[in-house]
């Protein structure tokens, strides 16, 4: 039987981007920089990122804060729908909403979406082979991690609907070997001060101003 080891998984979500969302503004550069210093500390061995410019400038803004950890562009890290729930997955008094909504995104991201989201479990959660254990940082989007959380929490597909995060915003997954999939922490902004945090959240659902 092949070893396996602990993985363990940072997931961040781009820093603010520019409405064109071309790139980042000035404070979702200073979140990207803010959250690199924080995983200083971190033994990372790879930094995979998303395709598109606001994913790619936050991975490159963090890298520069550590120490030569490799970085990686990948299609599963970028953004879609991973999941389109029928309208039986959904509550009755929001459905129609929902699928409204859904359907509005652009139809590349509804139609690959699901296979990229496949791939994504695929080559980012479970343990490692080999007898280390390692750390790995996913630069992404707001629903991929939502994908990634709901994964880890075994819950329903259609729950990735309604969980949000922030921001530059941290969070980390475990996943040992033998084990059920850990949530170690989620939408962790300590790293970033109160004038960087809660960008891209929607506000009615924060918690506190």
């Amino acid at each position: 039987m092949t070893a396996s080891a602990t993985r363990h998984l940072y997931l961040v979500r781009h820093g603010e981007a520019t409405p064109d969302e071309s790139g980042l503004t000035d404070a979702g550069r200073r979140q990207a920089v803010l959250t690199g210093e924080r995983l200083r500390g971190v033994p990372l061995t790879a930094i995979h990122h998303g395709p598109l410019p606001r994913a790619e400038e936050t991975a490159r803004l963090i890298g520069e804060q550590l120490d030569g950890v490799p970085a990686h562009r990948s299609e599963p890290a970028g953004d879609y729908l991973p999941y389109l729930p029928t309208r039986a997955e959904l509550p009755p008094e929001s459905a129609d909403e929902t699928l409204e909504r859904l359907a509005g995104f652009p139809a590349r991201e509804r139609e690959e979406g699901p296979a990229l989201a496949r791939r994504a479990l695929d080559l980012f959660t479970g343990p490692v082979p080999g007898g280390e254990p390692v750390h790995e940082l996913v630069v992404t989007h707001n629903f991929l991690i939502a994908w990634l959380v709901r994964a880890a929490l075994d819950a329903p597909p259609c729950r990735w609907l309604g969980l949000h995060h922030a921001n530059a915003a941290l969070t980390a997954i475990r996943y040992a070997p033998g084990r059920p999939a850990a949530l170690l922490f989620q939408n962790d902004m300590r790293h970033l001060p109160a004038e960087l945090r809660w960008t891209g959240f929607p506000p009615e659902l924060r918690p506190y101003d």
